[in-house]
């Protein structure tokens, strides 16, 4: 499954990156697949991992922050793998046909 999630503290001004940095540090230390961009952080593995790892990034910033807004995509497709790079492949594949 691969998972797209974005964790926002609340009550904490304006510049936040300082506390999502704290929330991609626990994905990237995870060891699963995962890419991070403007808007959200996709990680991919089995269910009870990747949950396990969304919910101590929401909990890395829920340390620091008096309330915290969490939005979750999941794609849950058994038997795939390598799901963050072949999805990605397969639009370039099309775009440049």
């Amino acid at each position: 499954m691969i998972v797209a999630f974005s964790v926002t503290p609340l009550g904490v001004g304006e510049d936040v990156g300082e506390y999502v940095a704290d929330a991609v540090r626990v994905v990237r230390e995870s060891g699963l697949p995962n890419r991070t961009d403007a808007m959200f952080t996709s990680v991919e593995g089995e269910w009870d991992e990747v949950m396990d790892v969304v919910r101590r990034a929401v909990a890395a910033v829920e340390a620091r922050a008096p309330r915290v807004s969490l939005v979750l995509k999941a794609d849950i497709r058994p038997g795939v793998t390598d799901g963050l790079t072949s999805k990605v492949e397969t639009v370039e594949r099309h775009l440049s046909a």
